[in-house]
């Protein structure tokens, strides 16, 4: 059956209800999201006169969370506009409307008798066919179906969204037992393709892949840590970004989420795991129990591993619980030999070995956990997967580590860590021991250019599936694919005579490495292939021009090095906008300043759903000088329709970057000018780099021409000055800005308005940049700028002349 999602009907308007729904109509989707029917009438609405029968008593529930879901910062939804895609409901009003949509989402309370109830009423109106699933975190699926009719249990399954669905990337397959299997197939490739999800199929088996494993590592690592004594930040200082796990690490995090999620979960895995090896571990350690039965959940409740204190004077003073009293104090500030010892160490994998083996506190904590999680994974195969790799995907995906725990289990070397998880007392399954026995010692490998996973079953090692039509430098990295090289960039064959550019500096900050990466990689797709890709897989794209260098020559006063390096920056830029090969640029995350500039001059850009856009120079005292500030002038020069000018559209521009005003998807980057229509959008981070090669193959096959420099750039001169001045001055009199960033202001506004011209005139790109790089060197000459530079570079330090 060929289906096409056009309406969801989301049954249930909770926090993941209503999040849901927003995610749904991110992608274009019309959303039917439907609620309860209050019991009573609030004091609010006895006061308005209202009755039972009133449509907004009725539809109160819905209406006040979706609002605070609106509300919610991050936010929940690209763009505010798509708001407008969801209709709000009640289930004894609305309930019939659910015959008019492709798919009906239950999101109701996790309560099995309360959603076959519900069940029983869709059944009413649901028509045949339709899909029909459950968001449930852990109800079994032939529970939730049972009693239902052929019809519903063929098209029944469960979709386990992780919190929040914006931004966790993972989707929970889950099929009942007699789902068509055609609809779990449509759901795994509906989940990546359109939601830009990581859709891992499940078993029916309690908390599922995730869950299951996430949580057993929360609540065992906590018997760890109470073994250990270690304290709150401590822990959270080991079990962050340094061992790529979310920034917000342990504790904050179940402050964060509520400490009541994760122990219900715990509580329920206990109860429903009698044949569990490792069951005991599910029992609450002190220093979760007391927090539990205090009720300090965390962020819910005002207290949890962490409190903040606000103080009568209106500051804030954050403590953390000390677990020998369980009372509050001031936040620790740990240090460990381990930790100290691999700063230098950029690459995860050779950190992660590193720490692991490091003889002290640290190293004796990672061992422990490690040990502990790689046996009992093993254990679960084949419980809940009969694929080790899709344990990876879950737990990845759906808590933001960057390595699996087979992956990392790789990393330190399996037949060595076998040895030495026994000496420790942990055990791994027999099939571990049989694969080492077969010579196999590695759970993943790279043959041919194709990444495979051990399968158990087999006895051999399988390609991955669904991964064949991605784009991974990982894999090519592995199968010889790199071209050229530097320190900071790496070009690979991305096959069908496309080549990709890869930056791998600090924070993929652009200086010379990236400078002569970039123009390397186009003189090569120039040479011998059809067009260049420049994207990459780090944690974010570009976080703009490498500040030491500038500072090095502004404190020297070398004006003339700067102005070189400005230009050298101007022309790749320029470069990449007039090769004679298709560039296609593929942003995600941040790409500020020179990251943004850089997506700014590509023929297409090709940005991943989340995406942290914008011209921030401004922010350490300057003006966007790589081609940003040309751009966004030509852009609005472009704009103007029959030669009307339209002020308001340069003055938004100017805004965007006087105030650094960065985006926080991609819908809203294109709001802000950073992405044309033309532009394209990729929901999957994993997909992104693909849609790129497809998207320089297509420009290719439809007779890619290389531009001409444009001479016809629209400025304003006095007119569009006058306006800049007018607003400057405003701020400035009403104390928004200092007397310096009216200077950067003035600086931007001469740029974008073509100098002091008496009358409209067309100038030449050139013109501008020129423009661009006086302004830049001469706010480079300012204290102010050195300051704002140094404080960001010495993160806050005073600059001593």
């Amino acid at each position: 059956m060929n289906r096409t999602i056009r309406k969801v009907a989301v049954l249930g308007s909770g926090v993941m209800g209503s999040r849901i729904a927003c995610h749904f109509a991110n992608i274009g989707v019309q959303v039917l999201l439907l609620d309860i029917v209050p019991f009573e009438l609030s004091e609010e609405e006895q006061k308005k006169g209202l009755t039972k029968e009133h449509p907004a008593v009725r539809n109160r529930i819905v209406t006040t969370a979706l609002q605070n879901t609106l509300k919610s910062n991050p936010s929940a939804i690209y763009d505010k506009s798509f708001a407008s895609r969801i209709t709000t409901g009640n289930f004894d009003d609305d309930l019939a409307k659910i015959k008019d949509y492709d798919w009906v989402i239950e999101v109701v309370v996790e309560r099995l008798d309360i959603k076959q109830q519900l069940f029983e009423k869709v059944e009413k109106y649901r028509k045949p066919g339709t899909l029909i699933t459950s968001n449930t975190s852990g109800i079994p699926m032939h529970l939730m179906c049972e009693g239902r009719s052929e019809d519903f249990q063929a098209n029944f399954a469960g979709t386990h969204f992780f919190n929040p669905p914006r931004y966790l990337r993972l989707l929970e397959i889950i099929p009942g037992p007699k789902t068509n299997p055609d609809i779990i197939e449509f759901l795994m490739d509906y989940g990546d393709r359109f939601l830009g999800k990581e859709t891992v199929l499940c078993k029916d088996t309690p908390a599922f892949i995730a869950n299951r494993i996430g949580v057993y590592a929360i609540i065992s690592g906590m018997h760890a840590i109470e073994k250990m004594g270690f304290g709150v930040s401590e822990v959270d200082k080991l079990t962050g970004p340094v061992i790529g796990r979310a920034k917000s690490a342990t504790f904050r995090t179940m402050d964060v989420v509520g400490l009541d999620t994760t122990v219900n979960v715990s509580n329920n895995l206990y109860k429903a795991l009698p044949h569990d090896e490792s069951r005991d571990k599910f029992k609450l350690p002190k220093i979760v129990e007391v927090l539990f039965n205090n009720k300090w959940f965390g962020d819910k409740t005002g207290q949890g591993y962490f409190k903040m204190i606000r103080h009568k004077d209106g500051t804030k003073e954050l403590k953390e619980l000390d677990f020998k009293t369980f009372e509050y104090k001031d936040v620790e500030k740990p240090k460990f030999k381990a930790l100290e010892a691999s700063k230098e160490i950029d690459d995860l994998k050779k950190r992660i070995k590193f720490l692991v083996n490091f003889d002290d506190r640290a190293g004796e904590f990672y061992r422990t956990s490690f040990y502990d999680l790689f046996k009992y994974c093993s254990h679960r195969i084949p419980e809940i997967s009969d694929e080790l790799y899709r344990i990876d995907q879950a737990v990845c995906a759906g808590f933001g580590w960057e390595l699996g725990p087979f992956e990392t289990w790789d990393i330190l070397g399996v037949k060595e860590t076998v040895a030495k998880m026994e000496a420790a007392g942990e055990k791994a399954a027999p099939w571990v021991h049989e694969m080492l026995a077969a010579g196999h010692e590695s759970f993943y490998k790279v043959e041919a250019g194709k990444r495979k996973y051990y399968d158990i079953q087999s006895k051999t090692y399988v390609e991955i599936p669904g991964i064949e039509e991605f784009v991974i430098l990982d894999t090519l990295k592995s199968a010889g694919k790199k071209v050229w090289g530097n320190a900071g960039a790496s070009v690979y064959d991305m096959g069908e005579e496309v080549i990709g550019l890869e930056f791998h500096t600090k924070m993929n900050s652009m200086g010379a490495e990236v400078i002569e990466g970039i123009n390397t990689a186009i003189g090569l797709a120039e040479k011998s292939y059809k067009g260049l890709v420049i994207g990459n897989e780090g944690a974010n794209f570009s976080a703009g021009a490498n500040l030491a260098m500038l500072f090095m020559f502004a404190g020297d006063q070398d004006f003339d090095e700067i102005n070189m390096m400005i230009a050298q920056f101007q022309n790749t830029m320029m470069r990449a906008r007039y090769s004679s090969v298709p560039v296609v640029v593929a942003p995600h995350n941040m790409a500020l300043g020179g990251g943004c500039e850089l997506s700014l001059h590509a023929d297409h850009i090709q940005a991943h759903a989340e995406l942290y856009m914008g011209l921030v120079e401004v922010g350490v005292g300057l003006i966007p000088a790589g081609g940003g500030t040309k751009e966004m002038t030509l852009r609005f020069s472009n704009s103007v329709i029959n030669g009307d000018v339209e002020l308001n559209q340069l003055q938004e521009y100017f805004m965007n970057i006087a105030t650094a005003k960065v985006s926080t998807s991609a819908e809203e980057a294109r709001g802000l000018g950073y992405l044309r229509a033309k532009d394209g959008i990729s929901l999957n981070r994993k997909r992104q780099l693909a849609d790129a090669k497809a998207k320089v193959l297509s420009l290719y096959d439809l007779g890619y021409t290389q531009p001409v420099q444009q001479k016809d750039v629209k400025v304003l001169g006095k007119t569009s000055l006058a306006l800049f001045e007018a607003g400057i001055t405003g701020m400035l009199y009403g104390n928004y800005i200092s007397q310096h960033d009216a200077k950067i202001a003035r600086k931007l506004a001469w740029v974008m308005s073509g100098g002091d011209l008496s009358s409209p005139t067309e100038v030449s790109e050139q013109y501008l940049l020129d423009l661009e790089r006086e302004a830049f060197l001469s706010l480079t000459g300012e204290q102010k700028t050195l300051e704002r530079i140094h404080s960001i570079l010495f993160k806050g330090k005073p600059l001593r002349n």
